[in-house]
């Protein structure tokens, strides 16, 4: 059995959430630029080096990247060995969020009662909250600041079996299509298919987490999706959607068993701020 501190989760969610909303990952940025490169379009070429220089600024200056900084989701795979000391492990979580949003200046965008006072917490909390049980000592920590736009255009379908492969790629590629601008193009396409309505909704959250340009290891499913990301970017929103030949850097897919009856599907985003950072304790 190994001890870990929850002061070390507090620090560590902090210094996490703080880096995320301050520094574009370096995929995302090598992506950026191969857009920026096979974009036909002079306009949405000015947008990605805007895109660019937002995120150079942002680094030299530990600004946030965007104004959302998101509201604090955390995914946590926790080791079976492992013994969280001195409180309350949720606590401690929380407790970095709280620095995180405090110490780095960081819009609170988290509310209270949001059907009807929706009041701010003033200290972006409570965390959403994803934890996993695996093997071995150690704690993995992956903060993703999800930003609301692009969170808004979330969608599930309960797809029919007979739907098939193409039922999957039109339920997608219509998702983007009807998002439009709002989810702040070039996107980051997350997928899920399969398992239960809210399991095929967490494969596509953290099929967010796989590097920009990465494809799937399964070559079905990477094949499904470069379709997708081809069509896609035939739609012709463009960045920021002022048109182009750039709509998505990826589409990431993951995929999960199902029940005979079930092809569950849903897609989630990220806006080209493509926002996450971990670390292993």
């Amino acid at each position: 059995m190994r001890d870990i501190n929850a002061k070390e989760v507090s620090q560590t969610v902090s210094r996490l959430f703080q880096e995320a909303n301050f520094f574009l990952p370096e995929d995302a940025i090598t992506s950026l630029k191969r857009a920026r490169e096979s974009e036909e379009s002079p306009v949405a070429r000015e947008v990605i080096d805007g895109i660019l220089q937002n995120a150079e600024i942002a680094a030299r200056e530990k600004m946030p990247l965007c104004q959302d900084c998101g509201a604090a989701v955390v995914f946590l795979e926790l080791g079976q060995e492992v013994h969280i000391t001195g409180g309350e492990f949720y606590a401690a979580v929380n407790e970095g969020v709280r620095q995180a949003y405090n110490e780095g200046y960081l819009r609170k965008s988290m509310v209270k009662q949001p059907y009807s006072q929706r009041v701010n917490t003033k200290d972006n909390t409570p965390a959403i909250i994803y934890t996993d049980i695996v093997a071995g000592d150690k704690l993995r920590i992956i903060a993703m600041p999800k930003g609301g736009g692009a969170e808004n255009m979330t969608r599930l379908a309960m797809l029919p079996p007979a739907g098939g492969r193409q039922g999957i790629v039109d339920f997608v590629v219509n998702a983007v299509d009807e998002a439009g601008s709002n989810p702040c193009p070039p996107v980051v396409v997350g997928v899920g298919i399969g398992g239960t309505a809210e399991r095929t909704l967490m494969l596509a959250k953290k099929a967010l987490l796989r590097k920009i340009g990465q494809p799937s290891p399964d070559a079905e499913v990477a094949e499904l999706e470069r379709e997708i990301l081809q069509r896609i970017n035939n739609l012709g929103i463009g960045p920021m959607g002022y048109g182009g030949r750039v709509t998505a850097l990826a589409v990431n897919i993951e995929v999960f068993p199902a029940h005979i009856a079930s092809m569950p599907v849903a897609v989630n985003m990220n806006c080209h701020s493509s926002r996450h950072k971990e670390a292993v304790l």
